[in-house]
């Protein structure tokens, strides 16, 4: 085996590690980003539920920009949701 070999084969082992490492943050960031749009789906739906029995028609529509907002900025985006909802009906 040459030195450009054992050169190659070095800098790929160092390469599957840094991938590895790399999937294992990114894995823990999506799970998290999951976590969030799973529990500002629910908080969107029985906010709905708790103000239409308020009698307020605001009701925030549960879509994919919905969950992608609550899902990137958690619950400051589903208030902001409802933010942008008390601002159209006034």
């Amino acid at each position: 085996m040459g030195s450009a070999t054992g050169i190659v084969m070095l800098t790929a082992v160092c390469g599957v590690i840094l991938v590895m490492v790399a999937v294992k943050v990114k894995a823990e960031w999506l799970l998290n980003g999951c976590i969030r749009g799973v529990l500002g789906t629910i908080a969107i739906f029985f906010m709905n539920s708790f103000l239409e029995k308020q009698g307020l028609d605001l009701g925030i529509g549960i879509n994919a920009v919905t969950v992608l907002t609550s899902a990137i900025l958690g619950f400051p985006g589903v208030a902001a949701l409802y933010g942008v909802g008390f601002y159209r009906i006034l």
